[in-house]
């Protein structure tokens, strides 16, 4: 969801960006955001076929929550938060 929250993607941009994902993991939860309704894919006509995932509304609707996350997780990261920082020797 990381990833879609900035902009549609292919399926194998997804792939390479994602470090150490297989295929089937990813696939798999492609699939399953799809059917929570968090992911809309797209199929284009053309020849070769190309596939984008980007997210729905209600997936766009997580994005506050998303980044919420994110903040609590750089400032735990830094040590900012309340009982995370070093004692000193």
């Amino acid at each position: 969801m990381r990833n879609l929250l900035a902009r549609p993607w292919r399926f194998n941009e997804l792939r390479k960006d994602l470090d150490g994902i297989s295929q089937k993991v990813l696939t798999d939860s492609l699939r399953s955001m799809e059917a929570d309704g968090l992911v809309v894919r797209t199929v284009y006509a053309e020849v070769p076929p190309r596939v984008e995932y980007a997210l729905s509304p209600l997936g766009e609707s997580m994005k506050p929550i998303i980044k919420s996350m994110e903040t609590w997780g750089l400032a735990y990261k830094s040590g900012t938060l309340p009982g995370t920082a070093e004692e000193p020797a």
